[in-house]
């Protein structure tokens, strides 16, 4: 089996996207076997904890080749967190120079 069929096979596409299979495998082979990994480990996490896989083959292999940034403003943190200081993964930081944001991830 090639790393494609077991993408194939975890995404288990139904038969109306058996169409997209060629693209797929073209974007498959345009990423790196790091990456590949990456996109395999993250598909079969959002399945086993029953999140959503887009059904398009093509586009769950595609969202989840891209790292998966988090974003909040300042005040949806402090509603979330209840204080302005770092945790749990998030960091502080100021892109434009004119508003605070929140990041995680990436």
């Amino acid at each position: 089996m090639t790393s494609f069929d077991y993408i194939w096979e975890l995404l288990a596409p139904k038969v109306e996207f058996a169409n997209r299979k060629q693209a797929c495998i073209r974007l498959w082979n345009s990423f790196p076997i790091e990456q590949q990994r990456t996109i395999y480990a993250a598909i079969k996490d959002k399945k086993t904890k029953g999140q959503f896989v887009d059904y398009n083959p093509y586009f769950a292999i595609q969202k989840n080749a891209r790292p998966q940034l988090k974003q909040l403003s300042m005040n949806e943190y402090y509603a979330r967190f209840g204080t302005t200081e770092e945790q749990d993964g998030w960091k502080m930081t100021n892109p434009t120079g004119d508003r605070v944001i929140y990041v995680k991830g990436g």
